[in-house]
């Protein structure tokens, strides 16, 4: 038995085959046509150390150069100057010294001086002097010894009073040398307390000085007052002319 299809179904059915490429195509390009994300885990930690190492690297160009900066505050600080400065005060002390030990009396700190002095005064005592010299002589000397003693007791009196103003100066450097602020100043603040010792020791040496010349004018004044001793002890037991008789008046007599 044959079946007949009418013309219009063959027609819808052959507009149906024509038509079902045509709706699958879309479904099949839509996979080639997306982006998709892939991840994978091993790109994503090899990025996540290369950004590691990379900050790393910035902290450590950071830390370089802020040491950088703070070598050169330290070199700024090392090289600021010491607002203090102990050297005018020292040197008008020194030169105080310099000036009593200039005023010496009679026999001044002077090589050719002391030479010359001593050959008039402490030498061996003139057989033809007479006794008015002799005995000037000793004056003179005596006078030197004195004044010898004198002047060391100005000295030391001019030491003492020194030491006030050392004892200041010594307080403020040490002040400042505590609070340095860097090698320049705690080296200039070393100098100076080292300037103030100097002074100091200066000090000492003048008032040995002084104390020495005193003494060696004693010494010297002792020799030459037993030289002339011996030389007018020697005048005394020297035979002389004796007694000589002469005319003498009495009560007014009249011849």
């Amino acid at each position: 038995m044959k079946t007949y299809r009418s013309p219009r179904r063959a027609l819808m059915l052959a507009a149906t085959m024509l038509a079902t490429p045509l709706a699958v195509s879309p479904i099949l390009s839509t996979p080639a046509a997306a982006q998709w994300v892939v991840y994978d885990p091993t790109n994503y930690a090899q990025n996540v150390l290369t950004a590691a190492r990379s900050l790393e690297q910035i902290n450590n160009q950071i830390r370089s150069l802020q040491n950088e900066a703070q070598g050169l505050i330290n070199q700024a600080r090392n090289l600021t100057s010491l607002p203090y400065s102990s050297l005018q005060q020292l040197q008008q002390n020194v030169q105080r010294t310099q000036q009593l030990l200039r005023q010496a009396q009679n026999i001044a700190y002077d090589v050719q001086n002391i030479d010359q002095m001593f050959q008039q005064q402490y030498g061996k005592a003139s057989l033809t002097a007479s006794d008015t010299e002799l005995v000037n002589g000793a004056r003179s000397r005596w006078q030197n010894t004195v004044g010898g003693l004198q002047d060391a007791m100005r000295v030391q009196a001019g030491v003492v009073a020194n030491i006030d103003t050392n004892r200041a100066q010594m307080s403020a450097l040490v002040d400042q040398s505590q609070g340095a602020t860097g090698a320049l100043q705690a080296t200039q603040a070393g100098n100076q307390l080292l300037a103030l010792l100097a002074q100091q020791l200066a000090d000492l040496t003048a008032v040995g000085a002084a104390n020495g010349r005193a003494q060696a004018l004693t010494e010297a004044e002792r020799a030459a007052a037993a030289e002339q001793g011996r030389e007018q002890r020697r005048r005394f037991l020297t035979p002389g002319s004796g007694y000589q008789p002469g005319n003498a008046q009495m009560f007014g007599n009249r011849n």
